[in-house]
């Protein structure tokens, strides 16, 4: 069994800063590949980003390149979502999960139903 902690959400002005963070514990060696989703209300659950836990090689949804980075501290089991530039588009509920599963294929990564494991969430809200 694994639990994930979020936090850091907030409310930010459109361009402004926001990192997130998701604490991980319980059996965190069966947990390979970490990523973040996010729910608007009214809205499916969208991908955002994932990171695989040993190689920290990373994958993110189109809208958000150049403006999140996702990245990991395997000391504290730690999985961060560092936002920049934010729009009012982003506002969200976000999630951080886990998956024990995921093979080395990106196909994957933004699937929902790759995931084990989710957290309860941390709002996100941007003004404009």
């Amino acid at each position: 069994q694994v639990q994930l902690v979020e936090s850091g959400g907030g409310l930010v002005q459109a361009g402004g800063s926001l990192k997130l963070s998701c604490a991980v514990s319980g059996r965190t060696f069966s947990t390979y590949v970490m990523g973040w989703f996010r729910q608007a209300p009214g809205k499916e659950r969208e991908f955002v980003a994932a990171i695989r836990w040993s190689a920290g090689t990373t994958y993110y949804t189109d809208s958000v390149k150049g403006r999140f980075t996702i990245s990991r501290d395997n000391a504290k089991n730690t999985v961060y979502l560092q936002m920049i530039s934010l729009k009012p588009e982003d506002t969200a509920v976000y999630y951080c999960a886990g998956s024990r599963r995921i093979p080395y294929n990106t196909n994957y990564y933004p699937r929902s139903s790759s995931y084990d494991y989710w957290g309860q969430g941390t709002q996100v809200t941007v003004s404009s």
